[in-house]
């Protein structure tokens, strides 16, 4: 007879957390949690269903860039692309140093950054400023004999007839350390660093699709600048303080002017050996420096009202600081913002978005309006009837990028509704 089984009580196998060697410090964090909740439950309350056209692009694969070209309705304003492209081969063709291998290898890494989605949108729109980059520092390369002749003698000229004397020397004479801070700090400070912190302001504050916007004017305006630069060179006031009115040539180096003080303040050279080896000394018209803050003061008062009066005054600060340094007559200044006008117009009848009163946040739209309102007006608010919802969603496009998609249908079949009603 078999023996009948027999069945052992056995103890339930348990799992006991591996012990790690050492554990990392916790860094405290220094607002309470109900607070935070209340901010992250505020912040996730103001945010649009229709939040996509906010959304950042996260993927790494290629072939959705591939795809977008393939879907991408090409039109006019695409044509940018192919100045850029020329402008490239001929800045890359004449320049002499880094060598092959660093052109290739700096080319290679750009076209990649493109073909990522996740980097692509954020190199895009900055195409047009990196093309100005490389088309500035490569013009000391142009040889002297295919350049034109230098003018010495117009601007000075130009500035006795418009305004009976000249400024840049007027303002220069009178010089003191106080005024050469105040003057070093919009010219040699807030010209470089002053495009980042409006870009950041932009992205954070201003409508989707506003970024790009000024990153392609802000790059076209400096590229058409330094092209007129080129065509139609001129001496700057400090030419005419140490030479005088004496014909020029292009073996004559450049001269930090007014900013060789600062070097001497500061006690090493920031400046005196950089605008010594510049690309272009006799590029003094158009004022780039002027047209920049022209622009940047156009665009932000656009983007926050506001703010118009503080950037204005930026903008007057940096022309004082031009001529008090002896880099630029007026006539540069006025010529460098009549040429940001003209380029802010251009964006701003044809790309930039609208602003929208009631949003604070770039999260907080629900859909974007893309050039001019209409100039026809509407009764009982059937404007929406003739308004243009443009599809951003092509980052190829001029009037966009990488800020998504315009998702217009749920505000036109709001907005009909309460026509509806009345």
């Amino acid at each position: 007879m078999p023996e009948p089984h027999k069945f052992y009580a056995t103890s339930p196998t348990t799992f006991t957390k591996t012990k790690m060697p050492f554990s990392w410090p916790s860094i405290p964090n220094p607002i309470p949690r109900r607070y935070r909740r209340r901010l992250r439950s505020k912040f996730r309350s103001s945010q649009s269903p229709a939040s996509s056209i906010t959304a950042l692009e996260t993927s790494f694969n290629p072939k959705d860039t591939l795809r977008a070209l393939r879907h991408h309705k090409w039109s006019v304003y695409d044509g940018h692309y192919l100045i850029l492209i020329l402008i490239a081969i001929f800045s890359l063709s004449i320049s002499q140093a880094p060598g092959p291998m660093m052109k290739t290898g700096a080319a290679s890494l750009l076209i990649l950054a493109l073909l990522v989605p996740i980097t692509r949108q954020f190199f895009l729109p900055v195409l047009p400023t990196l093309t100005w980059l490389l088309f500035f520092f490569n013009a000391r390369f142009i040889p002297a004999d295919y350049r034109p002749h230098i003018w010495v003698k117009v601007l000075p000229a130009l500035e006795n007839i418009f305004y009976g004397a000249n400024l840049s020397n007027i303002l220069s004479a009178h010089q003191h350390v106080i005024l050469d801070v105040l003057a070093w700090l919009p010219y040699g400070l807030l010209h470089f660093g002053g495009p980042v912190i409006w870009a950041i302001l932009m992205f954070l504050f201003a409508p989707p699709g506003t970024l790009p916007v000024y990153g392609r004017t802000f790059g076209f305006l400096n590229i058409f600048g330094v092209a007129i630069q080129l065509i139609f060179p001129c001496s700057p006031p400090w030419y005419e303080n140490m030479y005088g009115l004496a014909p020029a040539n292009y073996s004559i180096k450049g001269s930090p002017a007014g900013l060789a003080r600062i070097d001497m303040l500061l006690g090493f050279d920031m400046y005196t050996t950089n605008f010594t080896a510049s690309p272009l000394v006799f590029g003094a018209f158009p004022s780039l420096h002027s047209g920049n803050a022209v622009l940047e003061a156009l665009f932000m008062s656009h983007c926050f009202p506001k703010l118009r009066p503080f950037v204005i005054g930026y903008a007057m600060w940096m022309w004082w600081a031009t001529m008090y340094l002896s880099h630029h007559y007026a006539v540069d200044l006025v010529g460098g913002a009549f040429f940001a006008a003209i380029a802010f117009y251009i964006a701003k009848t044809n790309f930039l978005p609208r602003i929208q009163p009631d949003k604070f946040f770039r999260w907080d739209y629900d859909y974007v309006e893309y050039g001019d309102a209409p100039s026809r007006e509407y009764e009982y608010g059937l404007t929406v009837l003739d308004t243009d919802f443009r599809n951003s969603s092509d980052e190829w496009t001029s009037q966009s990028s990488w800020e998504g998609e315009t998702l217009a249908s749920q505000v036109s079949d709001s907005e009909l509704s309460e026509v509806i009603i009345r």
